[in-house]
């Protein structure tokens, strides 16, 4: 058990080496001595948070309870099919079964937190039982590591999903972790199965890294935690931070290491190193914003590519084989661009809804994949994500929260492919938008919205109208507006600061700042959701 000192010790070194002072949420900091629990991709509360929007039919998360149980993987009924000896990569492959097992176990695990049906947690027992009384050792070629990697912090994610859950052998599966599974994880760390340390793709670093954590908070061993935070921050293979990420470019862009080899194994990256952050944010240790949130930039240039844009690339060196024979890459690839893998909402709702940062690309990714699905929904050998993260991890907005500095669309939350413009210098609900730039409001509170052009968003005679700004009193209360939490999940409604009775409204497209009345219809008529 990692001790009460030892912990916070870990959460400073995490913070001193971010270069920033960071503040944790209460959610994230240390509560006690030792782990939390359950504490690697999912809490306590956010499985409160799941099963209360799942039964209240809220969406988004009602729209991933949906995708959930249609996966076939996720039924009751699921009977294991355990193996002795898994095979990765050369003859005799047969790393399949284990794949779809973890991922039957863990859809099992999730229904069974949140609808308490007792049927789904034997299944999940069942599977894990099975495995553990099962499984000796795991070989094959180098891809035996991958394995070791990316089913060891699948496996552990279960199992803390299950700790306690009666008939579980927990000790029996954490035993089959520590000796299965972590050799081979703590040995491609160490020596990179004996290639020179550059030879290997951030991926195989990434969940190595993954795996050794998982299985070092669900065991309570300290030494295995700060191990995989510090590999991390300086491991000298390309999965940690500054390797992985190993150039910055203009517009908050991070090049990823594997966009010039294909997006495929990017998008992999980007999920992996995802589920890294999310296990030690939970444990108290914010690697999501370390060096400067280079973990974002990263998912943002990955999320540009690969949604049709145009990215910057650094020519990428590096040295291979056993011999460190020198290569190089001159130009981001675009084999697989586009790739659907289920790990954008996670990132998503960290940065943009946890932080309030602006991540556009990050976000519209997250949209363009909303429910996402999970192993078995995006093809038979897509069983490297877990998914169901629309589900799993989206958030509520904090009332009245806006990202400052973003550029944002104001759409109506009623009102389809509609989103705030202007005709002859008023506001107007149009097909083509104006994306404004939300500053702190120029009364003192609240938030101003300027438009490209500089003019401000404001009312004069209840009307709303974009105007220049003349440095008056007036004029700044006019463009300054409180958001309040709007009528449905994530929007806002924009009271008027010098008018708190009257909010922005639109009526026949028409955008009136009007008295608030508490009808439905009304309060659906003044809610908006500011998108990228």
């Amino acid at each position: 058990m990692i001790t009460q000192t030892s912990r916070r010790s870990l959460l400073k070194a995490a913070l001193i080496g971010a270069g920033a002072a960071v503040v944790l949420p209460p959610a994230a900091r240390a509560e006690a001595a030792g782990f939390r629990h359950p504490g690697l991709l999912h809490t306590q509360a956010d499985f409160d948070r799941m099963a209360a929007q799942v039964n209240a039919g809220a969406q988004p998360w009602k729209a991933g309870w949906d995708k959930l149980v249609a996966n076939g993987r996720s039924r009751s009924t699921w009977t294991p099919r355990p193996l002795a000896t898994v095979i990765r990569g050369g003859t005799g492959q047969n790393v399949g079964q284990m794949c779809v097992d973890v991922a039957a176990a863990y859809q099992n695990a999730l229904r069974w937190r949140i609808s308490g049906e007792k049927a789904h947690g034997d299944a999940a027992t069942r599977i894990l039982n099975a495995w553990s009384g099962s499984l000796r050792t795991l070989t094959g070629n180098a891809d035996r590591f991958l394995a070791a990697g990316i089913q060891g912090w699948q496996w552990a994610n279960v199992a803390e999903i299950m700790r306690g859950y009666p008939g579980f052998d927990f000790e029996r599966f954490a035993s089959m972790l520590v000796k299965v599974f972590y050799p081979l994880n703590e040995q491609f760390l160490t020596r990179h199965n004996d290639a020179c340390v550059s030879n290997y793709w951030a991926n195989w670093d990434l969940c190595a890294m993954a795996s050794v954590l998982a299985i070092g908070v669900l065991t309570d061993d300290g030494a295995k935690v700060s191990r995989a935070v510090e590999y991390f921050k300086h491991g000298a293979g390309n999965g940690s931070i500054m390797r992985a990420v190993p150039f910055l470019h203009p517009g908050g862009l991070g090049q990823w290491q594997e966009s010039g080899r294909d997006q495929g194994h990017s998008s992999l990256g980007v999920g992996l190193m995802g589920v890294i952050c999310e296990m030690a944010w939970n444990q108290g240790v914010d690697l999501y914003g370390y060096a400067d949130n280079r973990f974002m930039k990263g998912a943002e240039y990955v999320a540009k590519y690969n949604l049709g844009h145009d990215v910057p690339f650094t020519t990428y060196r590096w040295e291979n084989g056993r011999n460190c024979a020198p290569q190089q890459q001159t130009t981001v690839s675009a084999a697989g661009r586009g790739m659907n893998d289920p790990v954008w909402a996670l990132v998503y709702n960290h940065y943009v809804v946890r932080r309030g940062l602006d991540a556009p690309h990050i976000s519209a990714y997250a949209e363009r994949l909303a429910p996402e699905g999970g192993g078995g929904d995006y093809g038979g050998s897509k069983y490297d994500h877990l998914g169901f993260g629309t589900l799993t991890f989206t958030r509520n907005r904090p009332a009245g929260a806006l990202p400052i500095g973003a550029a944002r669309k104001l759409r109506p939350v009623n009102l389809t492919g509609a989103s705030v413009g202007e005709r002859d210098g008023l506001g107007h609900l149009d097909s083509t938008a104006i994306a404004f730039t939300i500053v702190p409001g120029l009364a003192g509170e609240g938030y101003s919205f300027v438009a490209p052009d500089g003019r401000y968003l404001r009312h004069r005679n209840y009307r709303i109208r974009f105007d220049a700004p003349n440095g008056t009193d007036l004029f700044e209360r006019d463009a300054t507006f409180l958001a309040r939490a709007g009528s449905t999940s994530g929007s806002v409604t924009l009271e008027s600061v010098n008018y708190p009775d009257r909010v922005v409204r639109h009526r026949h497209r028409q955008l009136w700042l009007d008295q608030r009345q508490d009808t439905p219809a009304f309060r659906a008529d003044s809610s908006f959701t500011a998108v990228p």
